[in-house]
């Protein structure tokens, strides 16, 4: 479709007939959210006509052999190949999973701009994601996401971020969707704190018959704070010549009819029958579709193992893929009649019902506290008996097997758990804050006892403090930590935070297990399990 400019922008307005693709301008105007639409800042409504675009990455942030990966949109020579590619293929979105946010993203984020495509980012990459089988919301976490937010906010053609990629994929880890909708309530929050324009922060999620109506009530209900602004589905049940009803599409259109927010396919492109001949594209912009779904985004740009891709790499030669004329050949074909957000009326106000807990559902809808690191700062300062530092991931998960053994009330203020929506308010630090908490209420329960604070030499005393900064933030917190802290964070640090594509260094809560309690067991469960843990009722999950 040949490039529009924003005065020819305003002419398809009046005829209804843009397809909100090519907008070539030096700053791309930003895209906002009016009920479950998007559209341009003067009321032309946007479809997302996508390619995920990354090489050598899990898709779902939970999983990778090193934790390394490459930043697409650092690597200048890979964008100036591609983009005109992307132009070419009529893409004006692009995904991308994980970024360095560390590197330089403006010559990419320029030739994006000039060529009228806008970015959906993922927030986590392999080594720094909410892991859906033993799940938490952190302040090492909250620092890398947030550092992704700053990387790209002031970039105008950042259409918005997703805090999670199928994180829940079955009913027995949905209890994982807590602490990523946690992410979402407080990224959401870290983007007004910074004064940036509004950005839309939402989720991902995979088409799982068993759970996707209740993920999708889940990050839609409740407090709009806290809620998702736009919902993601990847869809693959569209191969070869399907067609509308064989699909499965009419069923998902039913099920989103009343959404409140912008909902579109975030991956499509069943690749069973080959070449794909994405027939789909026809019906995702046709009339049944497009008063729902907001488009869709083809996975994938980049061939590999998996043969999703659109073109192949040779050294530094993009070489274009029968599915990449394919694709090119639909979507010039598709004409979806859009609405003016003038004409548009807001209907889908309500949002849905937050699902029980039960059977069918583990995530409860009471949220993982806000990961605010000065509130575990301030925490630390209080503390009249603290763990040693430098302590191993090992040795740190075998103190906390014998602290919270031995008096499981001293743990309390720091416990998780997705299904029973009960946190402690320190569950959102590092571990060795964490083990700090633990050891000085232990030692307090213990009246201060002189052995009280050994743990093997590795606890000791200091003359805890808390200044007049920290005063409410430990009242919130409540003496045994089980209270509501309700500050946001006004800066993205987060102690032990680091963030880098290639280096698999991991801070310390990410090493090691922190505790969770559950039905009276100590349950001990982050990113890696530790060997050497020792005492009753330990469940390694």
């Amino acid at each position: 479709m040949k490039g529009l400019g924003l005065a020819s922008i305003a002419t398809a307005v009046l005829s209804g007939a843009l397809f909100a693709t090519s907008v070539s301008a030096a700053d791309l105007p930003p895209i906002v959210i009016k009920g479950s639409h998007f559209f341009y800042e003067n009321g032309t409504e946007f479809f997302i006509r996508g390619v995920a675009y990354q090489q050598d990455v899990s898709s779902n942030g939970t999983s990778s052999t090193d934790g390394s990966f490459t930043d697409p949109l650092a690597d200048a020579a890979g964008c100036k190949r591609d983009v005109p590619l992307l132009k070419e293929l009529g893409t004006n979105v692009i995904r991308v999973y994980a970024i360095n946010a560390s590197l330089d993203h403006s010559v990419c984020m320029g030739l994006l701009q000039e060529a009228g495509i806008y970015l959906i980012q993922d927030l986590s990459n392999p080594s720094s994601s909410i892991n859906r089988n033993s799940p938490a919301w952190n302040t090492e976490l909250f620092a890398s996401y947030a550092g992704v937010v700053d990387a790209l906010a002031n970039y105008t053609n950042v259409l918005g971020f997703f805090a999670g990629n199928e994180v829940s994929n079955e009913v027995n880890n949905t209890n994982a969707s807590a602490f990523v909708k946690a992410a979402v309530r407080d990224m959401k929050a870290y983007i007004k704190t910074k004064n940036y324009r509004s950005i839309g922060v939402g989720y991902a999620t995979n088409d799982d018959a068993a759970i996707r109506i209740n993920l999708a009530h889940y990050f839609n209900c409740g407090n709009a704070s806290e809620s998702i602004d736009f919902w993601g589905y990847n869809i693959y049940s569209w191969c070869g010549d399907s067609s509308y009803t064989l699909s499965g599409y009419d069923q998902r259109t039913l099920e989103f009819a009343n959404y409140s927010v912008p909902a579109f396919f975030a991956e499509y492109g069943c690749n069973t029958v080959q070449p794909r001949k994405f027939t789909e594209v026809q019906a995702i912009y046709g009339k049944n579709m497009t008063g729902v779904w907001s488009g869709g985004i083809v996975y994938m740009y980049f061939q590999e193992a998996n043969n999703y891709g659109l073109v192949s790499l040779s050294g530094s030669t993009a070489s274009k893929l029968p599915d990449f004329t394919a694709l090119k050949s639909q979507l010039a074909l598709a004409t979806p009649s859009g609405t003016a957000s003038s004409a548009y009326a807001v209907t889908n106000t309500v949002a849905q019902a937050c699902p029980a807990t039960g059977t069918a559902w583990a995530a409860a809808s009471a949220l993982p506290p806000i990961a605010n690191a000065n509130v575990c700062s301030c925490m630390v300062s209080s503390l009249s008996c603290v763990a040693n530092s430098g302590l191993t991931g090992n040795q740190t998960a075998s103190l906390f097997s014998t602290v919270c053994g031995l008096d499981s009330k001293a743990c309390a203020g720091i416990n998780a758990n997705g299904t029973s929506g009960v946190y402690g308010a320190y569950s959102m630090c590092s571990a060795s804050q964490q083990l700090s908490f633990a050891f000085d209420q232990y030692y307090k329960n213990q009246n201060k006892a002189s052995t009280a604070c050994a743990f093997g030499g590795n606890a000791k005393i200091q003359s805890g403090s808390t200044s007049s900064s920290c005063s409410s933030l430990i009242a919130q917190a409540g003496t045994a930590g089980t209270g509501t802290v309700t500050s946001v964070p006004t800066g993205a640090a987060a102690s032990g935070s680091s963030s880098s594509s290639t280096s698999t260094k991991k801070s310390a809560a990410g090493t090691v297990t922190v505790p969770r309690f559950n039905s009276g067991f100590l349950q001990l469960g982050a990113y890696l399990l530790v060997a050497g843990m020792a005492g009753a009722g330990m469940i390694l999950l």
